[in-house]
């Protein structure tokens, strides 16, 4: 496992990210992770379609709630040519009961709770905590990063604006 030499902090209290960082342009990464009826799902699974990629620390905390109800409520509207995922750590019983109690429904959440294969392959495990960075890919439906935010201080929201128009931008061409 590579350290990437990116970092966030939490608090202010700086962070490690390990695995491979990505950057815009470059294509982007396989990974495995597994969907809330314990099946694993793959960026594969999702080909075709553009991507925003919502990797979040847990749907368990305040930012990261707000942040995933905010993703929900805008595929409502994006159409059936973006794909919102959310990922993280989280147990997929643990997901799987959140949206259920939240009445999340337009977001496809992913755990990546076995073996990091996302946080590894996008370089936002923290190493430190074992959880994910607050980042946002956007991934075109060749399979391209068009976008990426990595959220510096992972207690804070993401630009919800920018990742949403580089998404329709996709779309639109």
């Amino acid at each position: 496992m590579l350290t990437t030499q990116a970092s966030v902090t939490m608090k202010g209290k700086p962070l490690s990210l390990t695995g491979n960082e990505v950057e815009v342009g470059q294509r982007a990464p396989q990974f495995t992770a597994v969907d809330n009826d314990m099946k694993d799902a793959s960026l594969a699974d999702f080909s075709g379609r553009v991507l925003i990629i919502n990797s979040v620390p847990s749907l368990d905390t305040a930012v990261c709630s707000k942040e995933t109800h905010r993703f929900n409520e805008e595929a409502d509207h994006l159409g059936s040519d973006i794909k919102v995922l959310t990922i993280s750590m989280d147990l997929p019983f643990a997901q799987k009961r959140w949206c259920g109690a939240e009445g999340i429904k337009n977001v496809v959440t992913l755990s990546d709770y076995r073996d990091a294969s996302f946080g590894q392959a996008y370089g936002v495990l923290i190493k430190e905590l074992r959880l994910l960075a607050r980042a946002v890919m956007v991934v075109d439906a060749g399979g391209v990063i068009r976008y990426r935010q990595l959220v510096p201080e992972i207690t804070q929201e993401p630009n919800y604006e920018a990742a949403l128009k580089a998404a329709r931008d996709l779309v639109k061409k």
